[in-house]
């Protein structure tokens, strides 16, 4: 069973192509233009064991915003797709990554209801590089309205903003690949209701 997503979202803004194989090894080939978020995209891939394939062309003479927002919609968008029914899925999973000070801690459930609790320690600095850190949250709330999944992020401790992101892609990428892996156990569809 193949259990891969392929989504292509273009507007007058951005150009996106994502390719996601759930049952991968964590090939990365990533390139929006925005050089921390393709570092937090290879973290998503590698620590997921996800392939990961993505190349936008955005307005980055604006600024990264659009760039990055659409990509985090067609990640999303192929993350579901690959998914397909769910049957046989984990669907709960959670993970705690430190990173030095800081630690993140996710914990998502497949459950074809976006919704999105986020927190993070006040008073980061507001760029790392071109990356705006306001973009984090963003970047998992388009994430989650596409791939219709519940995910609690949480950052109760840390210093440094580069690793405060960091971290949270790291155990988000843990959390997504136990969730989406198949369990032996499980014939059907992980639901009292018989859909996800």
């Amino acid at each position: 069973m193949s259990r891969v997503g392929r989504v292509e979202r273009t507007t007058k803004e951005t150009s996106v192509t994502v390719q996601i194989d759930l049952d991968g090894t964590g090939a990365v080939e990533v390139s929006t233009g925005v050089g921390f978020f393709d570092h937090m995209l290879d973290q998503l891939g590698r620590h997921g064991l996800f392939d990961l394939a993505v190349k936008t062309e955005g307005d980055l003479h604006i600024d990264s915003h659009h760039t990055i927002e659409d990509t985090a919609l067609a990640l999303g968008a192929a993350f579901r797709q690959a998914l397909g029914d769910k049957r046989g899925i984990v669907r709960f999973a959670n993970a705690s990554v430190p990173l030095d000070e800081s630690l993140a801690r996710v914990t998502v459930d497949l459950s074809g209801r976006p919704y999105l609790v986020h927190t993070e320690p006040a008073g980061m600095a507001p760029m790392i590089g071109s990356y705006d850190t306001t973009m984090t949250r963003h970047i998992l709330e388009s994430f989650v309205a596409q791939a219709q999944v519940a995910l609690h992020v949480e950052v109760p401790y840390g210093r440094n903003a580069h690793h405060i992101v960091e971290c949270q892609f790291k155990a988000l990428a843990r959390a997504l690949r136990y969730a989406s892996e198949i369990d032996p156990r499980q014939t059907g569809i992980p639901s009292t209701k018989g859909a996800l």
